[in-house]
């Protein structure tokens, strides 16, 4: 990760949120339900598009979350597209969520 972009789990906002240079620039919302995070939508503001902001942000709630011990449910079709291109994750889906 760029030493400028930090990601932080805003728990009372059920989000995790990803600053660069200190100005938050996008989110990935989540529900807790259980052992389990459903990511539910994921967002970059506009004019930081394509520059991997939502994929560092997805890859640092993936990783948080098996550090916690959680399953997750992609909901979010960023999230679930991430999952499949990065196979190292495809553990942390719930079972039942596979296809």
């Amino acid at each position: 990760m760029n030493q400028n972009v930090r990601v932080t789990n805003n728990e009372a906002e059920r989000r995790y949120e990803i600053a660069l240079n200190g100005q938050r620039v996008g989110l990935a919302e989540y529900q807790p339900e259980g052992d389990t995070l459903i990511l539910t939508h994921t967002e970059v503001a506009e004019g930081h598009e394509g520059e991997g902001l939502a994929s560092q942000l997805v890859q640092a709630a993936l990783d948080d979350a098996r550090a916690r011990g959680l399953r997750v449910v992609p909901v979010c079709r960023f999230v679930a597209a991430y999952i499949q291109r990065h196979p190292e994750y495809a553990d942390l889906v719930r079972e039942e969520e596979l296809g």
